[in-house]
């Protein structure tokens, strides 16, 4: 039984990982000031044996220095448009709240993971993009607050393992949906679905061609825990390496929810990327990793929670 510590617990993903870390018998500390994740996505956990909730902002409160094997990152707002809503304190988050865990893992000796992400490659210049790609991001942009803030988180984790020795793992995280995602975040799995079962037109920015790759959670936090469980230390991609236009998963989503929504487009917002697509031949070769749900099986899954949710 190892004591883990989960930063963004109470998010999409971390809410998640919480549940699969206690499942596997461990003890868990979730930390989140709830600005963009919910107690209703950790409800079923807050009375389970070897949970414990802390309600604070890691860039800014003090996190306790109690015995922990593990720290898993995952403390930022994550959709453009959460975090364009909050640039500066998601800038905190991502560097100072970085700092302050890679304190405590320098303290009690934990291995430490930072889920960084694919923004960190912009809109790219390579494709697929391997994680030595050194990326194409507007320092600048209105995207810049997240992209270089885990830019910048990358490098803080780095150099605290050459200068200090810290055991670190990154991870970069490309586009992951499935159950608990806000409607209301601003990505495109959960634009599309709420916008079908609420029977409103399908926004799609620009022509539509644009590509994403789109991994279901459960893949996704398998691929997180063996990235820890391992000795490689990264950055290695975690996400699908099968590519979708827009268009193709509005269309889609239409009809796995039988909606007589149609699509209509608006222009393309300032920085967004034209494709995006993982190599992931680390993951495979080092972690022995691949995602194994396809999308249509995750997003009947998906549209399923939406649809209680929605009707509730």
């Amino acid at each position: 039984m190892k004591k883990i510590l989960v930063t963004g617990g109470a998010g999409f993903l971390g809410s998640h990982l919480c549940e699969r870390l206690l499942d596997g018998g461990n003890e868990v500390s979730c930390i989140d000031d709830l600005s963009t994740g919910s107690r209703d996505n950790i409800v079923h956990l807050l009375n389970q044996p070897g949970f414990t909730f802390l309600h604070r902002d890691i860039s800014a409160d003090a996190i306790p220095l109690t015995p922990v094997d593990e720290i898993y990152n995952l403390a930022c707002p994550a959709s453009p448009k959460q975090y364009q809503a909050a640039p500066v304190q998601t800038i905190k988050t991502s560097v100072l709240g970085a700092n302050a865990v890679l304190a405590v893992a320098l303290r009690t000796g934990a291995k430490i993971l930072q889920a960084s992400t694919s923004e960190v490659y912009g809109d790219p210049g390579e494709h697929p993009q391997r994680e030595t790609y050194w990326g194409n991001v507007n320092p600048i942009g209105e995207r810049a607050c997240y992209d270089e803030g885990k830019r910048c988180a990358e490098a803080l984790f780095f150099s605290y393992h050459r200068q200090h020795g810290v055991d670190i793992r990154i991870a970069r995280i490309f586009n992951t949906y499935g159950p608990r995602l806000r409607s209301d975040d601003g990505r495109v799995v959960s634009n599309f679905i709420a916008q079908a079962l609420r029977g409103e037109d399908l926004t799609v920015y620009g022509g539509g061609s644009q590509t994403r790759s789109f991994c279901y959670v459960d893949d996704t936090i398998s691929g997180l825990i063996a990235l820890m469980r391992s000795s490689v230390i990264g950055p290695v991609n975690l996400g699908n390496p099968v590519e979708t236009t827009i268009e193709e998963l509005a269309r889609l989503i239409i009809s796995l929810t039988g909606s007589r929504s149609k699509v209509v487009y608006r222009a393309l917002p300032a920085d967004d990327p034209v494709r995006r697509c993982p190599d992931i031949t680390t993951a495979t070769t080092a972690l022995g990793w691949r995602p194994g749900v396809d999308l249509t099986a995750g997003l009947e899954r998906t549209i399923g929670y939406f649809r209680e949710r929605l009707e509730g």
